[in-house]
């Protein structure tokens, strides 16, 4: 595949000119683990120092829609690896296909989770929206805040990977991107997904398991 790869100045290798186009990305991405690194900490600390409480408000948290949408973010994930795989082999429409795909299960999580916002807030367990809220003390009320915040936060995160992917795909099939020349922009994505996959697979255990 490198070989097909045109080299622009000042690289003299493929394989150079590759590693220099990631570079970047990886930088953002080390931005945002940080971000929801630091977060995931601040969960787990909070876990240590207030078990019980934190256990009693995991507990009121719907188990099985976290499950079903780790497994649509995994799968997804496994699309996107796909399109990247069919990326560097030149083959746009069928990349293009596993890149929608992705997009389709990235849109069944937001669902799933619209509808766990819905039910927590009927159930007055959503901090800010719930009224009257119905919390057993300020310890469960500051965990609901940290999830909302966590979760929307990440929602937020897919929600541009879906809109990056939707236009992507939309490029590979009018053939506006040369591949396998640049099949770099499909890994840049993918990339971009998978952290949002990886965020959600250390969110769940923390948020969803604490009980």
């Amino acid at each position: 595949m490198t070989e097909q790869v045109q080299v622009h100045d000042p690289y003299q290798e493929a394989g150079q000119q590759h590693e220099a186009d990631m570079m970047g990305m990886y930088l953002f991405l080390a931005t945002e683990l940080m971000l929801f690194g630091g977060l995931c900490i601040v969960i787990v600390i909070y876990r240590f120092l207030h078990p019980e409480e934190v256990v009693a408000a995991s507990a009121r948290l719907h188990l099985w829609i976290g499950a079903i949408n780790t497994v649509v973010l995994l799968t997804s994930s496994l699309a996107v690896a796909a399109a990247v795989h069919l990326a560097r082999r030149a083959r746009a429409g069928p990349a293009a296909t596993w890149l929608l795909a992705a997009v389709g299960l990235g849109l069944a999580f937001l669902g799933l989770k619209a509808q766990e916002y819905h039910a927590e807030y009927r159930e007055g367990q959503l901090p800010i929206l719930s009224d009257p809220p119905q919390f057993a003390g300020p310890v469960e009320q500051l965990f609901m805040n940290l999830y909302l915040f966590a979760t929307a936060l990440h929602a937020i995160h897919l929600t541009i990977g879906i809109a990056l992917v939707s236009g992507l795909s939309w490029l590979l099939l009018k053939r506006r991107i040369a591949l396998p020349q640049q099949a770099v922009r499909v890994e840049v994505c993918g990339l971009y997904w998978h952290l949002v996959d990886i965020v959600w697979v250390f969110l769940y255990p923390i948020l969803y398991l604490a009980r």
